[in-house]
């Protein structure tokens, strides 16, 4: 996997912290990082080590994976559908609340294809028989 450009992961924490209504101070006093430091991460002048995207995180109230991914640290998983994103993107939701709701949600959806899967193997053995 091609690595994303160092700015990338400021742009990033930049869009998501003007997401979030939070100034860049504010993010600075809550994720304990130095606001000078946090405004170099969002120009791209410095790459974030994985402890402080953490912090920026939890400053931000999202998935750190989010970060960790957007900065090239982890691959990322299959592409997120709509509900997914939306329930990593809530900001009144703890970590624990949108992690629970997302294995919910996947459980319904594997319920959903073993069933379809089970429909289509019915469908193809009864057009066996019939041909």
């Amino acid at each position: 996997m091609a690595s994303p450009k160092v700015g990338s992961i400021g742009e990033y924490i930049r869009e998501q912290r003007t997401r979030a209504k939070i100034s860049l101070r504010q993010l600075a006093d809550v994720s304990g990082i130095s606001n000078p430091y946090l405004s170099q991460i969002e120009r791209g002048l410095r790459k974030p080590s994985a402890e402080i995207l953490q912090q920026i995180a939890k400053g931000l109230r999202i998935s750190a994976e989010a970060l960790y991914v957007q900065a090239g640290i982890l691959e990322d998983r299959d592409a997120d559908t709509d509900v997914q994103t939306a329930i990593r993107a809530d900001l009144i939701l703890t970590e624990r609340q949108k992690q629970v709701l997302l294995d919910v949600y996947e459980s319904f959806r594997r319920e959903n294809e073993a069933a379809a899967a089970t429909s289509e193997r019915y469908q193809d053995t009864g057009k066996d028989e019939v041909g």
